[in-house]
């Protein structure tokens, strides 16, 4: 087998696999009924577990008092259960926890089913199970029929009870395995009457309402039809993984060949009825030529088809293929097909004994399946004629007849003037032109009209059909089958290098496409960009419809049109129901669909990993898509929503980033204001202690000192209570600024006093400007504002070092600044010091970043946002030219109405 021709795992099936990785496997005991013994044959197989060395633990058994069922517990290790109080007395209910720290390597957990108490972790006992499978812990469990949720209302039908607990079916269709524990119904009404499954009073009732043996046997039909469905589903998946082609006719799957005639209807009904019969799942399948465009009424018999197939139950495919024959095989072959339905195309009179039909083809060919033949009547308007194959262009066949007549010139002029014993071989190179060019018809053509000029012109006798000598009609013979076979695979050829054209063409445009989104990061772009491509792609107007962040689930609400091309601002209300339906359900719909078909626009939904994240619209008016179009909408569809799901996933990611950083700042204010407030905190418990208990031997020169020092940190505790509120209001833009005529300099001089009074040893100087106006601010933010400048500086500057303050006037405002002396900050951190939080050691020997004043990094930040909220500007710079390295915060305040200062101000 050629190695392009080799089965290819299914990628689904391989990530399937994949997903399973790391995860605990789970085997459900699947019962019909209770009684049937499930518990029992899940811990005799625990035991042989036990035996062979597995590490098998009993996480919750109900043994209902059946003494065989307590046998089987000796000797296996039983997690103790935990008790949780409900109404008034402990119930003991499974440790999921217990469990978890445990961790075995097998779990036996009972009745999958269960409700759990109020009060545990999960309500349900499968989802217990589901968090013991995401550790790694192999559980088996056990279940019966009646509590699968979709079985529940076919129970109720049949036994008249509604079952209360029920397992979603998801949770039983990921279990890794089922384990169908049966017993016929007689002996189990034997064993509930021996008093084996319930005590006797029980017993009696439950034959009287559930244990029938209609009802039994019923019930037995479900489980036993549930199980042969999971088997069969998993045959099909090992199949698909393991590339292995069927048919394994395990179980019967139908597929049904719909073509462009009549009959195609009426083949999909009978493959329905097929497939009810043999209670089988199907699929109605097409296949087009590639480079073909067939026509609207052929169209319109396919489409029509394929609904109908849908609207029945069955799994539709469109397929793109030279040998029809082929693909049909290899679709039956992957699903692991056992029965094909197919119709007899009946050809007319005279190519019946020449032409084999798809039906012959595929009962040559389709070893191991079963092929069923529909045939018609003659009469029947419904049966399928064999389709004339396309003949070509009238431009072709007159390209022909150019070339054999430039090929009859070239001969008659060669021969004139050079004895060539055959000129035959022009003649072929007159047929592979129209080949090469037009295809295969004209290219025959081409091959007979050679053929006539050829015995006409060149073979003796001349200007006849006559051919006088043997060895020129076998040469004659071999000149036509030569002729007839270039033009054949010329034209094969010419139309295998189109189709591989537009497969070049298409890939390219994919490949454009998938660059193109990986380059966008936000949704909206994936949107508008995929909206432009597809629009450019398929020569239609597109919509991309996507989910509203924050969606409520009202009909409105949940989608919104997110771009299209050509713009367009809205759909009309039967377009978004369409819409709504497709996303939704997971299905297309709209224009040629069997939902909301007379919507002018076709949309098909945006399936993720994360699920359906929006749907795509394309405007079907005019001609329909052909199937390589479809398939190609499908395939841009979804890079789509991978596109879509990437976006939202680096959206959440940059959004887990900044809650992380967010944390991040918390706990270094947290810490950092547990530290700064326990310093004079500390001093004020010390001071004050020392007043309570030493006061009467305390001279009052001390006394006072202690009260200083109790004023002075709790003026710094004010302080840094005021910053942090600050910030808050600035942060939550709630900073209510109370404007009034303010006097720089006196704000200047206070902010000198206040250090100094705190104990700053540092040199100040202040520098006033005579003459400066007042400002228009809020007095008690500005002296904040300065207060924290300079507080930064006598923190960071050093003991040592000098402090100049100045004041003066810069165009239409006022400009403060506090120079100091200090060690500074290196020039690539200096855009840092306004940040929040940012701070460093107060040793006053370099260290590289203010905090801005109070200790907790928030002085300079707070005096930015302050100072911008007055309508300024802060800036640092260093080093300070002429006087050391040092730092020298500047901020400027805008005058606004100018107002002369006062006399002697």
């Amino acid at each position: 087998m050629p190695q392009e021709d080799k089965p290819r795992a299914s990628p689904d099936a391989l990530l399937a696999m994949a997903e399973r990785e790391g995860k605990g496997r789970l085997r459900v005991f699947l019962g019909a009924a209770p009684g049937v013994g499930k518990t029992y044959a899940m811990l005799q197989a625990a035991r042989a577990a036990q035996d062979s060395g597995l590490d098998v633990v009993v996480g919750i058994v109900e043994t209902h008092g059946r003494r065989e069922t307590e046998g089987m517990l000796e000797g296996l290790a039983v997690l103790p259960r935990r008790s949780i109080p409900y109404r008034g007395r402990l119930v003991p209910e499974f440790d999921l926890e217990g469990a978890l720290a445990r961790r075995p390597k097998l779990l036996l957990v009972d009745e999958y089913a269960h409700s759990n108490v109020p009060g545990s972790q999960h309500p349900k006992r499968w989802q217990d199970v589901e968090d013991l499978l995401d550790a790694g812990i192999d559980v088996w469990t056990t279940l019966n029929i009646q509590h699968v949720e979709s079985l529940n209302e076919v129970v109720q039908r049949i036994t008249g009870v509604r079952v209360r607990e029920t397992v979603p079916d998801t949770a039983v269709q990921e279990a890794d395995e089922v384990v169908m524990v049966d017993l016929p119904p007689d002996e189990l009404l034997k064993r509930l009457a021996e008093g084996k499954v319930y005590v006797q009073d029980t017993a009696a009732r439950a034959i009287e309402r559930f244990f029938k043996p209609t009802n039994l046997t019923a019930l037995r039909e479900l489980a036993l039809r549930r199980v042969a469905a999971r088997v069969d589903s998993d045959l099909l998946e090992h199949m698909q993984s393991g590339a292995i082609e069927g048919p394994w006719a395990a179980g019967e799957r139908i597929l049904v060949c719909v073509g462009p005639d009549a009959s195609a209807e009426r083949v999909v009904r009978e493959a329905k009825r097929l497939a009810d019969l043999a209670d089988a799942p199907w699929f109605a399948v097409t296949v087009e030529r590639p480079g073909t465009q067939p026509n609207a009424r052929d169209r319109a018999l396919v489409d029509a088809a394929l609904r109908l197939a849908e609207s029945l139950g069955a799994e539709t495919r469109a397929l793109v293929g030279s040998d029809i024959v082929d693909e049909v095989l290899k679709v039956a072959r992957f699903e692991n097909v056992t029965q094909i339905v197919v119709s007899r195309a009946r050809p007319s009179r005279l190519s019946r004994p020449f032409v084999r039909t798809l039906a012959d083809a595929l009962v040559r060919e389709a070893g191991g399946i079963s092929v069923h033949v529909l045939t018609f009547a003659e009469g029947d308007e419904a049966a399928p004629r064999r389709r004339t194959p396309p003949v070509g262009g009238l431009d072709g066949y007159v390209a022909a007849s150019m070339a054999v007549a430039v090929a009859v010139l070239v001969g008659e002029g060669l021969t004139e003037y050079v004895a060539l014993p055959n000129v035959s071989m022009i003649f072929l190179l007159a047929v592979l032109m129209p080949a090469l060019f037009y295809g295969v018809w004209p290219a025959v053509f081409a091959s007979l009209l050679s053929a006539a000029a050829y015995n006409y012109f060149f073979i003796n006798p001349f200007y006849t059909f006559t051919i006088a000598r043997p060895h020129e009609v076998l040469a004659f013979v071999i000149f036509l089958f030569i002729a007839v076979l270039i033009s054949a695979v010329g034209g094969r050829a010419r139309e295998q290098a189109k189709a591989a054209a537009q497969r070049v063409r298409a890939g390219r445009r994919l490949y454009e496409f998938t660059r193109k989104l990986s380059s966008l990061a936000d949704t909206n772009d994936v949107a508008a960009g995929a909206a432009s491509e597809i629009h450019a792609i398929l020569a239609r107007a597109a919509v991309v419809l996507v989910q509203r962040p924050n969606a409520q689930k009202g009909p409105d609400e949940e989608l919104h049109l997110a771009a299209a091309w050509p713009p367009e601002d809205r759909l009309d209300t039967a377009s978004l129901s369409a819409a709504r339906w497709a996303y939704e359900k997971g299905e297309p719909a709209g224009a040629r669909t069997g939902t909301l078909p007379s919507v002018p626009w076709l949309f098909v939904p945006l399936k993720s990993r994360q699920g359906i994240v929006g749907v795509i619209g394309l405007e079907a008016a005019g001609e329909p898509l052909d199937p390589e179009a479809r398939v190609l909408l499908d395939t841009l569809a979804d890079q789509t929503a991978s596109a879509l799901d990437r976006a939202t996933l680096a959206g959440e990611m940059a959004d887990v980033r900044s809650a992380a950083e967010a944390e991040r700042v918390r706990n270094i204010l947290l810490a950092s204001i547990s530290h700064d407030f326990r310093t004079p905190l500390s001093s004020i418990l010390g001071a004050s202690s020392s007043l309570i208990e030493y006061g009467g031997r305390l001279d009052p020169a001390q006394s006072r000192d202690l009260l200083a020092q109790i004023r002075e940190e709790a003026e710094h505790l004010d302080g840094m209570v005021r910053n942090l509120l600050s910030m808050t209001r600035l942060e939550a833009g709630a900073l209510d600024l109370r404007r009034d005529w303010v006097d720089v300099g006196e704000v200047v001089n206070q902010a000198v006093a206040t250090a100094r009074r705190r104990g700053a040893t540092q040199r100040f100087t202040v520098e006033l400007e005579p003459g400066l106006p007042l400002v228009q601010a809020d007095q008690i933010l500005l002296n904040q504002v300065l207060a924290n400048v300079v507080g930064n500086a006598v923190r960071y500057a050093g003991p040592a070092a000098g402090i100049n303050v100045a004041a003066a006037r810069a165009g239409q405002g006022v400009e403060v600044s506090v120079t100091d002396t200090g060690p500074g900050v290196p020039a690539g951190l200096l855009e840092h010091v306004f940040e929040k939080f940012v701070r460093a050691a107060s040793d006053g020997r370099g260290a590289g970043l203010a905090d801005g004043g109070e200790g907790a990094g928030l002085g300079l930040a707070i005096a930015k946002g302050i100072v911008e909220a007055h309508g300024g500007s802060i800036r640092a710079e260093s080093p300070v030219p002429g006087k050391g390295s040092g730092l020298r915060v500047i901020f400027s305040l805008p005058v606004g109405q100018m107002a002369e200062p006062e006399t002697g101000a």
